[in-house]
Order: C-alpha cells, then sequence, then structure tokens
C-alpha cells in the first residue's frame, strides 16, 4: 500500500474502533510504518472517531515531527517499540474498557497479565507482560518498552491501558481487538471454575499460525 492508501486505512480502522467502544474522546494513539522509512502517527489529543487523512503526524526513526499535526507525546514509547521489533510494522495504543480494567487491578503476573485459556490468544499475543506505573509521556515508558520489544506482541501499561503491535495496520487491529475481548472474558469468568490451557497444549499453539 502506498502513503495515500495507508493514511486512508488508520482514518478507517480508527472510527471503526470508535465507533465499537474502543477509544473514547482524545484517549490513545496509533501509527505505522510508511514505505519511506518514516512514521505516520495521530496527531496528540485526536479522538479516534474523527482523524483527518491529510492532518495525521509524520516522523521520523528520532522522533523529528516532519509534516502534519503534532504528533502524540507518548509516539516516543512507538518509535522504541520500532527501533527494537524489526517485524512490527504498525502499534495500537488503546484506553479500551477491559484491558484498562485489567491494568489497574493489583497482583497482576508481571510476566503474563492473561494467563492462557483460549487459543486465539495465544496464537494472535501469546503473553502480555506488565509495564510498571509511569505518568502518560514519561520517558520511562519507552524505556521499559525497549527491553521488552521483538519478545512480545503485545503489553499492557500498569493503570494506564495496552500496546499491540502487529505486522501491518490491519494486524494490529486484529491483535487488539482478540486481546480486548480475551480481557472481556477475564472479567466474565471471575469466581468460575476455569480450564486453563496447559503448558502443552500452550507450546502446540505457539508452533501454529494466527
Amino acid at each position: 500500500m502506498n502513503e495515500v492508501q495507508l493514511r486512508q486505512q488508520m482514518v478507517d480502522l480508527a472510527r471503526s474502533m470508535f465507533e465499537r467502544g474502543y477509544a473514547t474522546g482524545g484517549a490513545g494513539n496509533l501509527s505505522l510504518k510508511l514505505p519511506d522509512g518514516n512514521f505516520l502517527a495521530t496527531p496528540t489529543g485526536s479522538s479516534f472517531g474523527r482523524l483527518v487523512a491529510d492532518e495525521l503526524s509524520v516522523v521520523d526513526k528520532d522522533g523529528l515531527h516532519i509534516s502534519g499535526k503534532r504528533p502524540s507525546k507518548e509516539v516516543a514509547f512507538h518509535l522504541a517499540i520500532y527501533e527494537k521489533d524489526e517485524q512490527c510494522n504498525a502499534i495500537v495504543h488503546l484506553h479500551s474498557t477491559y484491558l484498562t480494567a485489567l491494568s489497574c487491578l493489583e497482583n497482576l503476573d508481571q510476566d503474563n497479565a492473561i494467563k492462557a485459556f483460549t487459543p486465539y490468544y495465544v496464537m494472535r499475543i501469546g503473553e502480555l507482560p506488565v509495564v510498571p506505573y509511569y505518568r502518560p509521556g514519561a520517558p520511562e515508558i519507552a524505556q521499559e518498552l525497549s527491553k521488552l520489544a521483538g519478545k512480545h506482541r503485545a503489553f499492557l501499561l500498569a493503570n494506564h491501558g495496552p500496546i499491540i503491535t502487529g505486522t501491518d495496520f490491519l494486524d494490529a487491529i486484529d491483535n487488539a481487538e482478540e486481546l480486548e475481548e480475551t480481557a472481556k472474558l477475564v472479567f466474565l469468568l471471575t469466581g468460575k471454575p476455569t480450564r486453563y490451557l496447559t503448558d502443552e497444549e500452550v507450546t502446540d499453539l505457539k508452533g501454529r499460525g494466527k
């Protein structure tokens, strides 16, 4: 896809996510890698439901603002992930209801906030490590993500929300939707006897495609 098509794809899929309740107000941000090696990102404070293709931000790998409106301050952690993960070509950061609620719970497993109980969580996400709480935009978030990037496809910012990667923008969106649905199921199953996948079943699934 060329840059014009990628801009429109971001606008269309962001609006779809907004309309289905994955984002509210000006919360969350998106980015993707452009064919020229720069990055397309949502502007600061922008709503997923009201993005304009020509106003999207473009930054280089060092975060230099090249064109469009001013990018989100959180673009720094997007760039930290891209630098460490060569397979990542798109990133979705949401404040979606169930994943944000999950991020606020105490005593989460820092290595994997959701113990596997569905195959598609394993095939699309694998594990969900937790990044300690830092204020939004803090440089420590990028530093923490830099340590984890390339080893995981998604991350949970404590008391904040999820970050999900993909091989392209559509893949990142699909991964984000699967992860939010999994978090919803976590709350629906709370207090109920749950059959978790065995270590052998998880290992088998990790060797298969999405």
